[in-house]
């Protein structure tokens, strides 16, 4: 039985991590492209512009969450638990009234959004100079929305091979729009650049989700009614989450734009895209495979909270290395990733590192609630967490200016994380492995260590002990995933050499 066990064990750590190297392999393409794409309209926008296009994308993601009532995510696990009985049927039926719901979201999202530009853009920026712009999101709101039923079908199907294919190609289109429509038009070419990425984006989703080969049931009005309300019952939990999320967000940049200045929301802009970069594969990994993974087994309390050990002990070891990597080489990556002038927010990048670790942690606790379906806990931690950001936010950028802003992210989840490991307790029983406990200390032990050292050190000292510890931390990862992965993981001369060496 032990062996048994252990065999299991390691399928599942081999499944997180080919779903991590999969969605996390694109990411890392897109990393290169992101590259090219934020030195490039760094230099040709300026800091200023670049807080420009991160309204806009504010916009974009508030009023997509807004109009899309959450039927991608409660989509997603209606048909990860259908598709886990087997019930091809009911999945088609999911699948055929989500794509209906999807055009209507999206032509009423567009509708709305093209009505309330005038209102919208006076109270973003101030005036009325981007009313215009923002009608024109209307289509970039149009081609996200129109094609969630079909990113639905392909999550909840767990097609991670075709998700990261998309992945790629948003990010190339997405770097060769941006760059030649801003080089063109200068600062009128952002909401062109986002309404072509959206359009890209929906193409190929459409192209990928109609390989999947559904049944053609009969439908009757009752049972697209019933299918429409129970995803719209739970969706619009999900909506009224992903509203709080970014209109959290929105109020962090118009709070860093009114108190310190446009310079200052390009910074934390900049930042802010630079301390998800490494993290951002764990956590995209996270909400593409392991939620409906964790959704198909939610009613099995020992499965689930074996699940969220797991990928919780695979998400530290990735992570880790990534976060201490970046909080060492802060100044250095805001110039290789954009230009001199973005040096400022070297200290902003450290403290969303901080924060970035415990969201790595808090994330699959999460999903627990997520996965069980619990939506009153779900609305209200949601709306307490968007208080609480935006409120350490404030407090904090009045006295420390934009810096204040990665204080209130870290602030954030170290609250948030203890409620959130609170009423994981009480949903499924779920704890922390005494491994998990191990790693979790020690990699937030050296990461608030690295955080400190250019405190009380000269910068250069710091780089090199900041250095010695990302190789020691990667060597140490390296090490314990490839124990948790199947001698049939490895190619067969990678394997003798491994084991012997063992």
């Amino acid at each position: 039985m032990s062996a048994e066990k252990s065999s299991a064990g390691k399928q599942s750590y081999a499944h997180i991590l080919k779903s991590t190297a999969l969605i996390g392999g694109s990411s890392l393409i897109n990393v290169g492209f992101s590259i090219i794409r934020n030195k490039a309209l760094a230099v040709l926008l300026g800091p200023e512009g670049i807080g420009l296009m991160a309204l806009y994308n504010s916009i974009l993601d508030i009023a997509q969450t807004l109009a899309g009532l959450g039927i991608q995510s409660s989509g997603v696990r209606e048909i990860a638990r259908t598709a886990e009985n087997e019930d091809r049927d009911r999945v088609s039926r999911t699948a055929i009234v989500l794509r209906r719901l999807s055009v209507i979201l999206a032509i009423l999202g567009a509708i709305l959004l093209a009505g309330l530009a005038a209102p919208v853009a006076h109270f973003t920026f101030g005036e009325d100079q981007h009313v215009f712009g923002t009608a024109l999101l209307a289509l970039a709101v149009f081609f996200r929305l129109v094609c969630s039923g079909e990113t639905a079908l392909l999550q909840g199907m767990r097609q991670i091979a075709n998700l990261a294919r998309i992945n790629v190609i948003s990010g190339f289109v997405s770097t060769v729009a941006s760059i030649a429509l801003i080089y063109f038009l200068g600062a009128d070419g952002i909401v062109v650049s986002l309404i072509v990425v959206a359009a890209a984006t929906a193409l190929t989703t459409f192209f990928y989700s109609r390989k999947i080969r559904l049944n053609r049931p009969a439908i009757t009005a009752g049972q697209s009614r019933d299918e429409a309300m129970t995803v719209v019952k739970l969706g619009a939990v999900f909506m009224a989450s992903g509203l709080l999320t970014f209109g959290a967000a929105y109020a962090v940049r118009l709070i860093v734009l009114k108190l310190d200045g446009a310079v200052a929301a390009g910074l934390y802009q900049a930042a802010w895209a630079l301390g998800g970069l490494y993290a951002g594969f764990v956590l995209q990994a996270m909400g593409t495979d392991f939620y409906p993974r964790l959704a198909a087994v939610a009613d099995d309390h020992a499965t689930c909270n074996r699940l969220v050990n797991e990928q919780t002990q695979v998400s530290l070891l990735l992570a880790g290395p990534g976060v201490i990597a970046t909080l060492t080489f802060a100044p250095v990556a805001m110039w290789l990733f954009y230009s001199p002038e973005f040096a400022p927010a070297a200290d902003l990048l450290r403290w969303i590192c901080l924060g970035m670790m415990l969201r790595i942690v808090a994330w699959p606790i999460g999903y627990i609630v997520l996965a069980k379906g619990a939506q009153a806990i779900f609305f209200w931690t949601e709306v307490a967490a968007s208080i609480v950001h935006v409120g350490l936010v404030w407090f904090f950028v009045t006295k420390f200016g934009a810096v204040g802003a990665g204080m209130g992210f870290f602030g954030l989840y170290v609250w948030h994380g203890l409620l959130i490991y609170v009423i994981a307790r009480g949903l499924t029983g779920f704890r922390w492995s005494s491994t998990n406990y191990r790693l979790g200390a020690a990699y937030f032990a050296a990461s608030s260590l690295v955080f400190c050292l250019p405190l009380f050190l000269p910068l250069w000292q710091a780089t090199v002990l900041g250095s010695i510890g990302a190789l020691v931390s990667g060597l140490y990862s390296l090490k314990c995933l490839t124990e948790m992965l199947p001698p049939t993981a490895f190619p067969a001369r990678l394997r003798s050499w491994i084991w012997k060496s063992a």
